[in-house]
């Protein structure tokens, strides 16, 4: 592995939780001394001037040091810790974080930052966790353009993968993914509409889990789609994000032990590849590692997408995104857009910045829909929702508990000119979102030295024996920092 690009701070940047709290409660390191270590990490890789620039961080807290001095403080009095005591966390900026942008990428809310906390933010605090700051995206959470660039947004610039600069990180969550692999920070939080905590967790070779919808709070998060919308807990380990998830779902006492493997019965989904070969070779050798620990297995051939499918996520997505829009903009205060439309109008009116790389075509779709009181909408989610767990999910989850599939092949080269998505994706995401069942993806393994992951899908509610599959088969690994360096 090639050196780390900021020594100073290597020795703590990719210590996972649980070594942390041992540290911090045996007084070994202080909350204050990690933030500023990982303060002065992100100094040495973030910024837009540094020689690798990863972009994956709009705003530090300048809170983030006084509420470390305040955790070290309730430790020295008392032996009772938090959850979270003192861990730093990064959320991405569209969740509304009192004294951070929380922007959604778009310089439309840059003037108008939240005057509190989401709910899943407060839950953070109530933890112990110190907010680190807020991490780039995908603006708007990647609901703009079919021709975006996944990690661009106006107010952060593109995130790099920190595998490879030139490659991209993700979307929608990238800045969280990148972070994450970078050693940034041990947690950050992300959301996922279809695929945007799993795409940037198997790009960037990190693992986390899009909840089922409705078990962690959406208020206070810029929304796309109140049916599909999740924000979820990213880690470098399973047992990580099972420790920020119990946090975000306000579990009143820690979720315990998982259930045993021997118990998980698992669905292997043959239908589901991603046509990259390396990718599908680990994702066989994974399989195999599976039943080696005991799982019971079925092959499985669970139904692809269909057309009418894609094109009936797509209105629902986009007469949701209309309705939920034009009722949060107005929460922002005065003096920016107030509407779906207005944000377009706001757009056209800084095009040089807003719409420098790609359009927005699809908001101006959303606006033509019109809404869920549009003709279009409830035929197509009763069609999409009956495809997603009549079609799909119930029939592959019959007999078992959790389905396994490869996510994506590793990260593509990004090109802002003319934008694109990978060609080798499973489409293990669609129907989960749809049918707003759990999902988690974790690493397992490199292909020609990129991380590509594991997807594991589980019925509402199923996260602890999600994730237990999770902790058995990830991959852990980190970037092995020989980027090529920007021009």
């Amino acid at each position: 592995m090639a050196s780390d690009p900021s020594p100073k701070t290597a020795h703590i940047a990719y210590l996972d939780v649980g070594e942390l709290q041992d540290r911090l409660s045996s007084g070994a390191l202080t909350s204050v001394g990690l933030v500023e270590a990982l303060v002065q990490r992100i100094a040495d890789l973030d910024r837009p001037d540094s020689p690798t620039a990863l972009r994956s961080v709009i705003a530090v807290s300048e809170r983030a040091l006084a509420e470390a001095e305040e955790s070290d403080r309730r430790r020295a009095l008392s032996s009772d810790n938090l959850a979270l005591e003192g861990i730093p966390v990064l959320v991405k900026d569209n969740i509304e974080v009192n004294g951070l942008p929380s922007s959604a990428g778009s310089t439309s809310l840059l003037e108008r930052p939240p005057a509190s906390d989401a709910p899943l933010v407060t839950r953070l605090r109530q933890a112990g966790a110190v907010i680190l700051g807020t991490t780039n995206l995908s603006e708007w959470a990647n609901i703009r353009s079919p021709r975006s660039t996944g990690g661009w947004s106006a107010v952060g610039g593109l995130t790099a993968n920190p595998w490879a600069l030139d490659r991209n990180a993700g979307g929608s969550s990238s800045g969280s993914g990148a972070a994450l692999a970078a050693g940034l920070a041990p947690l950050a939080i992300g959301t996922e509409t279809d695929g945007s905590i799993c795409c940037p967790c198997s790009l960037n070779g990190v693992a986390g889990i899009k909840p089922t919808v409705g078990a962690v709070p959406t208020a206070g998060v810029v929304p796309i789609s109140p049916s599909q919308d999740s924000p979820g807990p990213m880690g470098r380990t399973a047992a990580d994000v099972r420790l920020l998830l119990d946090v975000l779902t306000g579990a009143a006492e820690p979720s315990g032990e998982p259930p045993p493997l021997s118990s998980i019965r698992v669905v292997v989904a043959t239908t589901w590849r991603t046509g990259h070969p390396t990718t599908d070779s680990l994702f066989e050798e994974t399989v195999e590692r599976i039943r080696s620990l005991g799982l019971p297995t079925v092959d499985v051939a669970p139904a692809g997408p269909t057309g009418e499918a894609k094109k009936d996520e797509s209105t629902v997505l986009l007469c949701e995104l209309k309705d939920a829009l034009d009722l949060y903009l107005p929460t922002r205060g005065p003096g920016g857009p107030q509407t779906l439309a207005e944000v377009v109008a706001y757009e056209d009116g800084h095009a040089d910045v807003e719409l420098a790389w790609f359009g927005h075509e699809l908001f101006e779709q959303a606006l033509a829909l019109g809404g869920r009181d549009g003709e279009a909408y409830r035929d197509a989610r009763r069609r999409n929702l009956s495809w997603a767990l009549d079609t799909v999910l119930e029939p592959a989850l019959a007999c078992a508990d959790v389905l396994v599939a490869p996510y994506m092949g590793p990260a593509w080269k990004s090109d802002l000119l003319l934008g694109g998505h990978p060609a080798s994706a499973s489409p293990a995401t669609m129907a989960p979102a749809v049918a707003g069942w759990p999902i988690a993806c974790v690493p397992m393994g490199l292909a020609a030295g990129l991380p590509v992951g594991l997807t594991i899908i589980g019925r509402p509610g199923s996260e602890r024996t999600i994730l237990a599959v999770a902790a058995a088969v990830e991959v852990p690994s980190r970037p092995t920092w020989t980027p090529p360096t920007r021009s």
